[in-house]
């Protein structure tokens, strides 16, 4: 048996294996460079109409973030409504959705050999796998029976992970089997690949098939909505009604009637009957976000609901029957909203039934880059242009930024910066570079605050100053330059003798100067200090 029938052996039997299946797309795309000598493949979910990269090799890390919607990639919609096999033409004039993004590769993709296999079971469309090499000949020694060979372990291969997790999810099959899979194929939608977001992805598999109450816990811009939507979508009430209420948008003459409805004559401007929140999700989910802001005497009220199942319109005596499942979420720490009397207690414990933390995106490692990819292939079409790329030399700025609004905040920063980048451009294709983001400027100004010199200690201080004096500090700036040229100096003096004496630890050096050490990092930078 040739080399070559051993290595697609191996993909045939890892199809049926332990292995997880993230290693096991990616030993197929790893067969797949070996024999085919491709540049870059990847593994794509078809869902919605989009396709949903699931493994890459050759591409750039931000690629696994990327939605391709299907009717706006000519390429990927001639693969899925092809059905077979498809060559595209070395010299094809059809845009490459890739185009940008292969690492280490000067412009774009217009010549170059491209190959599209649709994923088929049972004549029904669950995946694709591209395959593209620099080399415009490069496939043409396999014959399109053998390419069919590939299409099919492929495919029995997508198959296998979409047939565990339902399975996994309509029995009680444990989530943490050697089988299962960390990619979560049925929630693409909730991107990343952080240890900190599969623990939440596991809590909603948890609950969402329960008619529990939900309280969603973390900072703005988190994404709770996103959650909540989640929850719903797994939930045994998905196609029931889902109602959303901002109770931080309710004034409190209106609150009352918003949740619970009111009659005609109620009030004045009550001029029919009309249905609150609670009655239009009934049978369903009812979201309230900004739980936090509710005053205590709605909170009284929403409690009753909760615990009896009965609201009262205003103005009415009757009171009306309804069957709705509570998700909250709320961006203020609850137990402390409790103790200063600003939560009731009781109600409280009722919405935290199964509490739902939303990890910050400072604590999510790569997913920043998953997500940057995310928003950069979403903008490509609100900006009209073929493709956006995010620069290498962007991944370390976003990694060190402290994203105190976060996945929002990182949403704006590329929106803008691809505005800007696109501005100074004339092609189609368009690069964000580090001068187009904002908070690069703004991590020099405020987001970076100064360093005082009274955060160290007498001992420290008096050496600073000594240092300072035996170079000039009668003339520190005399020679010169801007107050904010004159500022760095006196700040690098201080980091510098901070950093050093902590053995150029950051950490160490962050908590000392009482500092954030994403922010120490981007001032060591600032400042030329070799980290």
């Amino acid at each position: 048996m040739t080399k070559r029938n051993n290595e697609w052996l191996q993909v045939a039997v890892d199809i049926t294996s332990s292995i997880s299946e993230q290693d096991r797309f990616e030993r197929l795309l790893i067969t797949l460079r070996n024999i085919l000598k491709c540049d870059a493949s990847a593994l794509l979910l078809y869902k919605n109409q989009h396709f949903i990269p699931l493994a890459i090799n050759g591409l750039s890390a931000d690629v696994l973030g990327r939605r391709f919607v299907i009717d706006q990639h000519p390429r990927f919609e001639a693969i899925a409504r092809a059905g077979d096999i498809v060559r595209f033409p070395s010299d094809s004039d059809l845009p490459d959705p890739y185009d940008g993004l292969i690492p280490n590769h000067q412009g774009y993709l217009e010549v170059h050999a491209c190959i599209g296999l649709p994923l088929l079971y049972e004549g029904r469309l669950i995946g694709a796998l591209t395959i593209d090499a620099f080399n415009p000949t490069q496939f043409e020694q396999f014959d399109n029976d053998y390419l069919r060979l590939v299409s099919a372990l492929a495919s029995n291969s997508l198959n296998t992970a979409l047939l565990m997790e339902k399975l996994e999810r309509n029995s009680s099959l444990p989530s943490n089997t050697s089988r299962s899979s960390s990619l979560n194929l049925s929630k693409q939608d909730m991107i990343g690949q952080s240890q900190s977001i599969l623990t939440l992805k596991s809590h909603i598999d948890a609950v969402a098939s329960t008619d529990l109450s939900v309280l969603i816990m973390g900072e703005t811009g988190v994404g709770k909505e996103l959650v909540a939507h989640s929850i719903f979508r797994q939930s045994q009430r998905s196609k029931q009604p889902f109602v959303y209420l901002n109770c931080a948008a309710l004034p409190e003459s209106v609150a009352e009637s918003e949740l619970f409805g009111h009659i005609k004559g109620a009030f004045t401007g009550a001029i029919s009957n009309r249905k609150g929140k609670f009655e239009l999700a009934n049978k369903g989910t009812l979201f309230l976000d900004e739980i936090g802001e509710l005053s205590l005497t709605l909170q009284a009220k929403l409690l009753r609901a909760l615990q009896y199942g009965d609201i009262q319109r205003v103005g009415e005596d009757s009171n009306i029957k309804v069957d709705v499942r509570i998700i909250a979420a709320t961006n203020r720490v609850m137990h402390e909203e409790v103790k200063k009397g600003n939560m009731r207690s009781d109600l409280y414990h009722r919405l935290s039934v199964f509490p739902v933390f939303v990890p910050p995106l400072r604590e999510r490692g790569d997913d920043v880059i998953l997500l940057a990819g995310f928003f950069a292939e979403r903008c490509s079409h609100k900006l009209n242009v073929a493709s956006i790329q995010i620069d290498n030399s962007v991944l370390p700025l976003l990694h060190a930024h402290a994203w105190e609004g976060n996945v929002r905040e990182l949403e704006h920063a590329i929106y803008r910066a691809a505005v800007i980048a696109k501005s100074e451009s004339n092609e189609t294709h368009i690069s964000i570079r580090p001068n187009h983001f904002h908070l690069q400027k703004e991590s020099h100004q405020s987001e970076v605050p100064l360093v005082s010199i009274s955060t160290l200690s007498p001992t420290k201080q008096e050496q600073v100053i000594t240092e300072l004096q035996h170079n000039g500090l009668d003339n520190f700036g005399k020679g010169g330059g801007t107050l904010k040229e004159m500022m760095d100096q006196f700040q690098y003096k201080v980091v510098e003798q901070v950093y050093l004496e902590n053995n150029k630890k950051l950490s160490t050096t962050a908590k000392q100067l009482g500092m954030y050490p994403a922010n120490l990092h981007r001032l060591l930078k600032r400042l030329n200090l070799n980290t």
